[in-house]
């Protein structure tokens, strides 16, 4: 699969200063995987004996592990390390994804579009590239020039890293890249990497902001909104 070494250049699209491209996160976002995550950790902590509850969910949803097992040991006092947590959660989500991964409404006609208008899509996710390769196999590598996956970068989500490294390998201009999250974790990233947001939120709620839209569905994202985002900069 893909990794963070090699620059893909795009073309300028327009005039010049419009819409590079679009960086889409996964869980929540393109997939509809949250629910994946949650019912992992909600089964395991259930067997070790701590019941977790939708203001849990809030906390954790969008990532990265590190923080979601940080905060999950620091709310129960789990009698287990850290990495031995992380192991189990993942192997839980990974047998779950084994009967494949449902996209969310509006995804694919999403993804065609841009395809069809040559703007470059690329995956940006806190999730490690074997999940992220699992799950391509039902929403499809040719839609991405790339995939960036968290653990390919320093730093992922909340911090820039991700983003900036997509930007950095198209050879775009990320305050002309719009990306679209699901996740106020992912929508930090991407606000602190200069990138326009459009923001559909999935568990926890995201407020409007400039530079940040907020709709309720991929459906209602089109690629008129997505220049507009980028346009309103220049």
């Amino acid at each position: 699969m893909t990794t963070t070494s090699t620059a893909t250049r795009v073309l300028d699209h327009g005039d010049g200063r419009g819409l590079q491209a679009v960086l889409l996160d996964m869980d929540g976002t393109l997939v509809d995987t949250e629910d994946f995550w949650w019912q992992a950790e909600v089964t395991l902590f259930a067997e070790l004996g701590h019941a977790l509850t939708d203001e849990d969910r809030a906390q954790v949803v969008g990532g990265p592990m590190t923080r979601v097992i940080d905060y999950l040991v620091g709310t129960t006092g789990v009698d287990l390390a850290p990495a031995d947590l992380t192991v189990l959660i993942n192997q839980r989500f990974v047998d779950l994804l084994a009967g494949g991964v449902p996209l969310m409404p509006g995804a694919e006609r999403l993804l065609n579009t841009l395809a069809a208008h040559g703007i470059p899509a690329v995956l940006v996710t806190a999730s490690h590239r074997h999940v992220v390769d699992i799950v391509l196999r039902s929403l499809g590598s040719h839609h991405f020039a790339f995939t960036v996956a968290g653990d390919e970068v320093p730093r992922t989500k909340p911090h820039p890293d991700p983003y900036l490294e997509a930007a950095r390998r198209l050879g775009a201009d990320p305050a002309r890249c719009v990306v679209v999250e699901d996740a106020p974790t992912g929508v930090r990233a991407a606000e602190a990497a200069g990138c326009p947001v459009v923001a559909v939120p999935s568990v926890a709620p995201i407020e409007p902001a400039p530079g940040r839209l907020v709709r309720s569905s991929l459906e209602q994202v089109d690629l008129e909104l997505l220049r507009s985002l980028v346009a309103s900069r220049v």
